[in-house]
């Protein structure tokens, strides 16, 4: 398993379908998701760190997690098949549970755990980036700078 981080989200053309975007912690491979624009907004507004006067579901997820006494250590993108992306929730306590990527992200996000991706799934559906493509990620973390959760 390698960690990543979630560099944003942002809305693919001419589709406009929304995509997470991860990259190793010390590497150079980009790992993009397709998701749905609820949780790219879920994903935003964790980034920007925007608490909503009531809890949505993420942060109502990582309440119910406090509440109980446990915490989660880490989601784990654990495989892809067909398109399809899979991940596990890990709990100090143990439990570990099935989810989507998009809300593990999200989820992640909101409680500070570490974000850790499969070799294989790397090796399947991750992009080398070149120097080139460096510059332009670092373009859209600019973007990313400037966009609202409500874009989405």
């Amino acid at each position: 398993m390698r960690e990543v981080e979630v560099v944003g989200v942002r809305v693919e053309m001419p589709t406009n379908q929304p995509l997470v975007l991860l990259r190793e912690a010390e590497g150079n491979r980009y790992l993009p998701i397709w998701i749905g624009a609820v949780e790219a907004s879920a994903i935003a507004f964790a980034q920007q760190g925007t608490e909503s006067p009531r809890p949505l579901t993420h942060e109502l997820m990582r309440d119910i997690i406090e509440s109980l006494g446990d915490e989660l250590t880490e989601v784990r993108i654990i495989d892809v098949r067909d398109g399809v992306f899979y991940a596990q929730l890990v709990f100090a306590s143990g439990a570990e549970v099935e989810a989507r990527p998009s809300d593990s992200i999200a989820l992640a996000l909101r409680t500070g755990s570490r974000i850790l991706c499969s070799e294989d799934v790397l090796d399947t559906a991750g992009i080398q980036a070149a120097r080139e493509e460096d510059e332009e990620i670092e373009k859209f973390r600019e973007f990313l700078d400037e966009v609202e959760p409500e874009d989405f």
